[in-house]
């Protein structure tokens, strides 16, 4: 997925947000770092452009949610306004979905959200928890030995065998 692509693909999901939402003023997106954010800023802008409004963005840790990692790390309590918001949880690879199961338990720490829903630039299946998610830019089946990079400094997308 070359810039062109991407940008197209990302300005696909923010119209699905907007066409999905009947008040835009509940959401906030909630980027799962560090991938996720700046993708959740360029859904704010797109959301700016589109539809007029400026949709709070907020970056979420979850190295101290996850089950896979041995070296947690319990990061500084940030600001997470999300009670009685719709919050839109964006990440770049949906995998195995134990991030999305990580930030959703770091989510309730900070209130309860009246909905949570997932945008991923890439779906790439493999799924080890029963998560899906809402909007998705693009699925790319892989194998288990491939690995999906979403290099938004250079505004591409590309596959990566790891052996």
């Amino acid at each position: 997925m070359n810039s062109e692509q991407l940008s197209r693909t990302l300005k696909r999901m923010t119209h699905e947000i907007i066409e999905r939402h009947n008040d835009l003023k509940d959401i906030v997106f909630v980027g799962i770092m560090k991938k996720g954010v700046p993708i959740a800023e360029t859904l704010k802008e797109n959301m700016k452009r589109f539809a007029d409004i400026d949709i709070p963005v907020f970056a979420l840790d979850i190295h101290a949610y996850r089950d896979d990692l041995d070296n947690k790390i319990n990061p500084p309590r940030q600001e997470l306004l999300i009670h009685e918001k719709h919050v839109i949880l964006v990440d770049d690879v949906l995998y195995t979905g134990r991030s999305v199961r990580a930030a959703m338990d770091a989510i309730s720490d900070y209130g309860r959200p009246k909905q949570i829903e997932l945008a991923i630039v890439i779906d790439r299946g493999h799924r080890e928890l029963p998560i899906r998610a809402d909007y998705i830019g693009k699925n790319i089946p892989t194998s288990h030995s491939e690995k999906v990079i979403v290099d938004y400094e250079n505004k591409c997308v590309y596959l990566e065998e790891h052996l």
